[in-house]
């Protein structure tokens, strides 16, 4: 006598491996970061700077490359091509941190910002034009913080939130391996 559990094989789920678990992790926290941003601009109203845009292209790439890894981690990729993926979302991390850093300190006045969102106004264009621009136009300048919390701004989270991502993907990438 057969049993329906002996004709239908058992559902064995993959097993999880550091790099399917370092890529999802970094994505998750990347779009919850970005969720966050984009909260802080669409609900709150706090317009973003040209540095905290820039700031958001790591998260624009580290979302789907993580995606991207996870996928080809669960489905058994070559190890080559999982580690390139991890040391690539390590690096968009680290250089985000960077540049973090940078505004950071920037809104502390430690050195100055780039011209466009710190320096004087250089264009004001014609005469004419000047008061109609001057209410269309926000300036929102990178050497001012919008919001602080414990002592940190925004672009100060970026910097913990993308060390934390680097060093999940370099945890990733190390115990992929010594697997």
């Amino acid at each position: 006598m057969t049993t329906q559990s002996a004709a239908i094989p058992a559902f064995k789920p993959a097993a999880t491996t550091p790099a399917l678990a370092a890529s999802l992790a970094v994505a998750l926290t990347a779009a919850a970061t970005i969720a966050g941003a984009w909260f802080f601009q669409l609900v709150l109203g706090i317009v973003p700077c040209p540095l905290c845009l820039e700031q958001r292209y790591a998260y624009y790439l580290v979302i789907p490359l993580g995606l991207l890894i996870a996928l080809a981690a669960r489905g058994g990729a070559p190890r080559p091509l999982l580690l390139a993926g991890l040391a690539i979302l390590a690096l968009a991390s680290i250089a985000n941190a960077g540049l973090g850093t940078y505004h950071s300190g920037v809104e502390w006045g430690f050195w100055k910002g780039p011209t466009d969102c710190s320096g004087p106004v250089v264009n004001l264009g014609s005469a004419t034009d000047l008061l109609s621009r001057l209410d269309t136009v926000k300036v929102v300048r990178c050497d001012e913080v919008q919001w602080r919390f414990l002592g940190l701004s925004l672009a100060g989270y970026n910097v913990l939130i993308s060390l934390l991502m680097a060093a999940i993907a370099a945890w990733g990438f190390v115990a992929t391996v010594k697997r």
